[in-house]
């Protein structure tokens, strides 16, 4: 079954060029289902590219998946137009009241500062808050899911010495766990990040388990017990996402390293797409649609139980 977004969505045609199923809203109503209500949270400056990497990856499920795209309202995006966003986000204000199935918050390019100077924290914080009680699963990808870490545990970010950006190769630590089944023993996930947690802050809080590791002890993919996922990498990412931030990086003069093991003889590689499509459609599966009650509107009664 296809995701449904609005057919004047840019994201549209791009999914339909590679055979993706998509729906418009008017075949969409004429199904007689209930559609998961997955909302997405887009922090990230590059807010079109965002979106269809995160559109192609919930496009592979049977399920039929209605999106919403939405923005902080305490903060001004100053890399999309302002008529792109009126026309296809929707504030969080304006969505406060409802219910959602599934949340995905992106990630940001913020690790470098503090999250209270954050200048949408606060909002973002009503946000976390908010989805304990309105959204029966949070993904936090990246930055967010340091942010959700420091947020909920009160688990503070690590910076790394320098930017740890390339395909990376994690153990699959829990191979029964609903959203790691199906994968190999190994996967590879792409980073790109400048900040980590302490592993040992983890272990210490019952309601988290760490699902992936990597052999020099970065961990990849974190779960909790409230049905919160955190990936600290950018399973999302396109073939050519970390080659263009890292000329972005070397045009403002910041001198970064190359990514790891992703260029051959200068061409990026895309050797995670599988793993990555596997983990949202097991989120969706398990996390989301095994779970969920029926009547939307009954998250807020189930979530007040579980927590």
């Amino acid at each position: 079954m296809p995701i449904k977004i609005p057919d004047t969505l840019p994201a549209y045609a791009e999914l339909a060029k590679e055979n993706i199923f998509v729906m418009d809203e008017g075949r969409a109503f004429r199904q007689d289902i209930r559609p998961l209500r997955i909302a997405i949270l887009n922090l990230m400056p590059t807010k079109k590219s965002t979106e269809l990497q995160l559109l192609r990856m919930l496009s592979n499920t049977p399920l039929q998946i209605d999106i919403t795209l939405v923005i902080p309202a305490s903060h001004e995006s100053t890399h999309t137009s302002h008529e792109y966003l009126e026309r296809f986000y929707k504030r969080f204000t304006e969505i406060e009241d409802e219910c959602f199935d599934g949340l995905i918050v992106t990630g940001a390019p913020l690790e470098k500062i503090e999250y209270e100077q954050v200048d949408y924290w606060e909002e973002l914080c009503r946000i976390f808050d908010w989805a304990e009680t309105h959204v029966f699963s949070t993904l936090y990808i990246c930055w967010a899911s340091l942010a959700g870490l420091y947020h909920h545990y009160g688990i503070e970010k690590v910076q790394f010495p320098e930017k740890r950006s390339g395909i990376y190769v994690y153990k699959n630590l829990e191979p029964t766990e609903p959203l790691m089944r199906g994968l190999d023993d190994v996967f590879r996930m792409p980073q790109s990040r400048y900040a980590t947690v302490r592993r040992e802050e983890i272990d210490a809080i019952d309601d988290l388990k760490i699902v992936a590791d990597s052999d020099d002890g970065d961990l990849g993919i974190i779960i909790s017990n409230k049905g919160r996922i955190f990936i600290t990498g950018h399973l999302e990412y396109d073939r050519s996402t970390l080659n263009d931030e890292y000329n972005r990086d070397v045009g403002k003069g910041l001198g970064p390293k190359e990514p790891e093991n992703y260029y051959d003889e200068g061409t990026p590689v895309l050797t995670w797409r599988s793993y990555a499509t596997l983990i949202f459609t097991n989120w969706v599966n398990y996390y989301v649609y095994q779970c969920t009650p029926f009547d939307i509107n009954e998250v807020r009664t189930t979530k007040e139980n579980m927590i």
